[in-house]
């Protein structure tokens, strides 16, 4: 519990006025709605819906937000949903989001509203999951939307609530997500000075909130590889040209790019291959391979470095065995998620005056990626990591976003929605 001496003003500077939301206000509201959100992140966990097929999730939040009297705008980037809120006073715009699709992953954890959903996925049928824990971040802010509606007349300025599809990423030969809401006009209404966001994380315990400025989270490039060859008899190698030999010695070769190539002691990358498709029988030297793999990095320069490195490792190491490769990067890749500096430290006294100083951590950079990345590209924004592994357990330990045994300790979905409505509060109050 917030202590009630607390007023939000005091994050960013001397307390103005007795009209401004105090952070007492801020918790009894949060906790008004915490039932509410608990069950909401329930439903939505068992009725998860993948990436562009968000529509019964989608119909949940529009109905809620219509509900309480906003405006709503729906359909954008297939499902994606906006609502804005203009507070009884003036001031800045800002926006917060979360995002809605769930994973095909089928679910192994045993709990009562476990996921029994199947859905085609790339032509199988697939167990369908929340295994990044999207369903609280939806229902979190549903709740903070209704928190702030309620405070409405003291809010000043104007808050943009973004509920996005597909952060997953959209289906093959689909376009979704953030780049194509903002494609698609989610800033023409109302554009923002300032995005917040956060993801719940199992690698943090609950109480715990991560947060970085500067780059956080990975640059991701899938990319594809043909290394063609000619087809051959297995017993007469010499006949064909093997590109399974050439895409092998591709593959070993991409691997000194970041460990002999590029400068790391700044900044990481990561050079991987997933995928390796080739071949139809045990005896026949097959024309071709198709490789396909992904590209992590922190740095612009860097990245494009790399790619160079990619495309020259893997046309001369075929080229030197009669082979031939061709390298494809896709279109669809995420920025590197980076959070403005100085409005990483603006919000950072909210994070801690919430979570408790000793509980807000500084975290590593991490390669993994997030479409979040788009909003930042384009304006200062802040994105965070809340703890969801239970107290007592080994966070290190527990199974990690994307796992069919990811678990929520729902005890931690509280911090997340005080933290988020706390950030969005008090920088609308200091800006003002």
């Amino acid at each position: 519990m917030i202590p009630s001496s607390l007023v939000v003003s005091a994050v960013f500077g001397a307390a103005t006025a007795s009209a401004e939301i105090s952070a007492a206000q801020l918790d009894a509201a949060a906790s008004k709605v915490e039932t509410k959100v608990i069950n909401w992140r329930r439903d939505l966990h068992q009725h998860p819906e993948l990436s562009n097929r968000e529509t019964r999730t989608a119909k949940l939040v529009a109905d809620h937000l219509k509900k309480l009297g906003l405006p709503v705008r729906t359909g954008l980037a297939h499902t994606g949903v906006s609502a804005v809120l203009k507070g009884g006073k003036p001031g800045p715009v800002i926006a917060l989001r979360a995002d809605m699709d769930a994973l095909p992953v089928t679910e192994q954890v045993d709990v009562p509203f476990k996921s029994t959903v199947t859905a085609e996925f790339l032509g199988k049928k697939v167990g369908v999951m929340h295994a990044c824990g999207h369903d609280s971040h939806v229902a979190n802010l549903m709740g903070i939307a209704e928190m702030l509606v309620g405070m409405k007349q003291e809010l000043p300025g104007t808050v943009l609530f973004i509920f996005q599809p597909a952060e997953e990423g959209a289906p093959e030969g689909e376009q979704g997500g953030a780049s194509l809401m903002i494609k698609e006009g989610l800033f023409d209404e109302v554009k923002p000075e300032a995005v917040f966001g956060l993801h719940v994380t199992s690698a943090l315990n609950t109480g715990v909130v991560g947060y970085r400025a500067g780059p956080l989270m990975a640059a991701s490039d899938a990319f594809r590889i043909e290394v063609q060859g000619r087809q051959a008899h297995g017993s007469r190698p010499w006949s064909g040209v093997d590109p399974v030999v050439a895409a092998s010695q591709i593959v070993m070769g991409l691997q000194t790019i970041v460990s002999r190539q590029i400068d790391i002691t700044e900044l990481p990358a990561v050079v991987t291959i997933g995928k390796f498709d080739g071949g139809v029988r045990h005896n026949i030297i097959p024309d071709k391979v198709d490789m396909y793999g992904t590209l992590r990095t922190f740095d612009n320069d860097m990245r494009a470095d790399i790619m160079k490195r990619i495309e020259h490792t893997s046309t001369t190491i075929a080229s030197s065995s009669g082979a031939s490769a061709k390298v494809t990067f896709s279109p669809a890749n995420n920025p590197v998620v980076n959070n403005n500096v100085e409005l990483t430290q603006k919000v950072l006294p909210s994070l801690e005056r919430v979570a408790g100083k000793d509980n807000v951590l500084v975290m590593p950079l991490i390669t993994g990626s997030e479409d979040f990345a788009y909003y930042a590209d384009m304006i200062p924004s802040v994105f965070y990591f809340v703890g969801v592994t239970p107290r007592g357990q080994d966070a290190n330990a527990a199974p990690s976003n994307h796992s069919p045994l990811f678990y929520i300790d729902e005890p931690a979905i509280a911090l997340a929605t005080r933290s988020l409505a706390s950030m969005a509060v008090d920088y609308l109050q200091a800006s003002k």
